[in-house]
């Protein structure tokens, strides 16, 4: 599990049968600072988050089918967010989102 920041949406009027129905994100990871680190990636919701949510997101194929209700186990999922981060607090730092 890692957390990420939620930093647009993917409209597709075509997608794999097992995807229909499900919202697609763009995710960047954040550090304990908040600070974006490595490449963009493409989760499914499995919470209903939107563009600027704090989020939980996890890389799992067979959890992040379970999470975001997958009728199939072979749904294309890899990531997917898993929760909205209300707050959370380090040895170096305490944020609240909400």
């Amino acid at each position: 599990m890692q957390l990420a920041k939620v930093v647009g949406n993917l409209v597709s009027t075509h997608k794999n049968e097992t995807l229909k129905g499900k919202k697609l994100l763009f995710v960047q990871p954040v550090d304990d600072f908040l600070e974006p680190f490595g490449n963009e990636m493409l989760a499914v919701d499995g919470v209903g988050a939107g563009i600027g949510d704090l989020v939980i997101i996890l890389a799992e194929g067979g959890s992040a089918r379970m999470i975001t209700d997958a009728k199939s186990n072979i749904a294309p999922i890899e990531l997917c967010i898993a929760g909205i981060v209300d707050s959370f607090s380090t040895e170096n730092n305490s944020v609240t989102t909400k």
